[in-house]
């Protein structure tokens, strides 16, 4: 294959740095929709995509646990200009969808873009040349642009708890699967009963000897639909790609009516919570299991899950599902509240991510050298999610505000590649662009003025879509559509557009 452009646009100590039009961090869906839409749109292919894993996919290439499965449907979760008439689940594997992007990168052609196995170690704006310094792992580039897309759900959080450093068994996040590590018939521990808890407890109890489940929140758990997709329909989506359209269209419409629930009314979403208990009722016979799993919060205020594996797993007899907090953990397992103490093997961490104190954001310097993670402070700010007041010519996939609890994370992303193209198209070369500051607080503002009365707030739960400062900095707060028709156009008067005199290049190609 052919490389895309590479530049050098210096070489101290024998060192090249090479230059390009748009650099993008990430290789998940964010980065290769990016790549795929600055050559289609914009005929870019002067692009370079730093991926720190071997293999595209982000999240659905890292989370590789036992029984990791999207729970947005399968014709929705997928790029809207790529689809793909093989799905063979409602609600795809996570093998599937590592396939599904192996397929994208191959049939757009990126791979001469993506730089695997290389880390981003710092992004720093050059004022005087009007260009970001990109340093990884494996060498420096410059760029015009850069497009950060390193996804939400990208940096493991290990829980904080006393001693852990100290366990002498095998320790396991499972969004970092140790696959060389063999279950069966050990003493397991899994902390955390979230998304990913609810698949992988499942999926591992019938090989452990004895399998403990750490539960500190009961989620809301609602009957799973999933199903096989026939080979008729898929022979028909090949043969009228069209038809694929109506269930996406569908499924689209029926996420969207969860919206005044979770928004405007929240008291709409007792409805789904009586589905939710007499799904538990159906499947838990023990009256005090059923206490035990009984969320004392409305629904919503966490993420919804669909599962009809979680409550028959919980009542295996080598499963025990443990509500008294943990105190400590020691060399030989985990102490609880009652001082009880619990010998394990393996324990393994269902404890999310980093996703308000963004750990990139630590690491890019803005005009005058200010650097992002400092300022957010873990409590994320941006104009519609996506620029940055004092960090010129950089765009954020998945920013702040921009995540969801009902629907497709990928028709955000897409909204975002809107706004992003017609920026660059409308701007062109050689200028840079900055939202205003006044702008972006005048946003934020109208954001966080929805939020009282969503569910997220008053919902009567602690979840990850809170920031440090106690604001809710994650969800969008409103229907996507209207992100979308927000998204659509690029508003110039939102921002600072100057020209700049571009540095000296040297044409010459240089090895990548």
């Amino acid at each position: 294959m052919t490389e895309a452009p590479v530049q050098i646009t210096s070489s101290r100590n024998g060192t090249e740095t090479r230059h390009v039009r748009v650099a993008i961090l990430g290789a998940g869906f964010g980065g290769l929709g990016a790549a795929i839409r600055l050559e289609r749109d914009l005929g870019e292919r002067d692009v370079v995509i730093f991926e720190r894993h071997s293999e595209v996919g982000g999240t659905w290439w890292a989370n590789s646990y036992p029984g990791a499965q999207c729970d947005i449907p399968s014709h929705l979760y997928s790029l809207s200009f790529a689809p793909n008439p093989n799905w063979t689940r409602t609600f795809p594997l996570q093998p599937e969808l590592a396939e599904y992007m192996r397929d994208i990168a191959h049939r757009f052609g990126l791979h001469d873009r993506i730089r695997f196995n290389t880390t981003v170690e710092e992004l720093r704006w050059d004022d005087e040349r009007s260009i970001w310094h990109v340093k990884t792992d494996r060498g420096d580039w410059t760029a015009d642009m850069v497009i950060a897309a390193p996804g939400p759900l990208s940096e493991p959080r290990w829980p904080e708890i006393p001693g852990l450093d100290k366990f002498k068994g095998r320790l396991i996040h499972t969004a970092e699967w140790d696959h060389s590590v063999d279950l069966r018939g050990k003493r397991v521990a899994v902390i955390g009963t979230g998304a990913s808890a609810i698949q992988v407890v499942p999926a591992i109890a019938p090989t452990v000897a004895k399998l403990s489940v750490f539960q500190r929140t009961p989620p809301w758990i609602v009957p799973h639909t999933d199903r096989p997709i026939t080979a008729l329909e898929r022979f028909l989506y090949r043969r009228f790609p069209i038809l694929q359209r109506i269930p996406r269209a569908w499924v689209y419409i029926t996420r969207e009516l969860l919206v005044p629930g979770l928004v405007y009314r929240p008291n709409m979403l007792r409805v789904l919570e009586r589905i939710s208990k007499r799904h538990m009722e159906r499947q838990i016979r023990d009256p005090e299991l059923r206490r035990k799993v009984t969320p004392n919060y409305r629904l919503g205020c966490k993420r919804i899950l669909p599962t009809n594996k979680w409550y028959p797993a919980l009542q295996r007899d080598n499963v025990e599902l443990v509500t008294d907090s943990i105190t400590e953990i020691r060399p030989e397992g985990v102490v609880t509240a009652d001082g009880r103490v619990h010998e394990l093997d393996v324990i393994v961490a269902a404890t999310g991510f980093h996703v308000t104190d963004i750990p990139l954001a630590h690491h890019i310097y803005g005009r005058g050298g200010r650097n992002l993670g400092r300022e957010w402070e873990g409590s994320p700010q941006a104009y519609r999610g996506t620029t940055i007041a004092g960090y010129p010519n950089l765009f954020w996939l998945v920013g702040p505000n921009t995540g969801l609890g009902h629907n497709s994370i990928v028709f955000m992303i897409e909204a975002q590649l809107n706004y992003i193209i017609d920026a660059l198209r409308r701007i062109g070369r050689n200028r840079t662009i900055e939202v205003r500051e006044d702008v972006q607080r005048r946003f934020n503002e109208r954001i966080q003025a929805k939020m009282p009365k969503t569910v997220w707030t008053t919902g009567g739960c602690a979840s990850w879509y809170i920031d440090a400062k106690g604001r809710n900095t994650t969800i969008w707060p409103g229907f996507t559509f209207s992100y979308w028709w927000l998204m659509r156009r690029f508003d110039p008067e939102s921002y600072t557009i100057a020209p700049v005199r571009p540095p000296a290049r040297v044409a010459e190609p240089a090895a990548a």
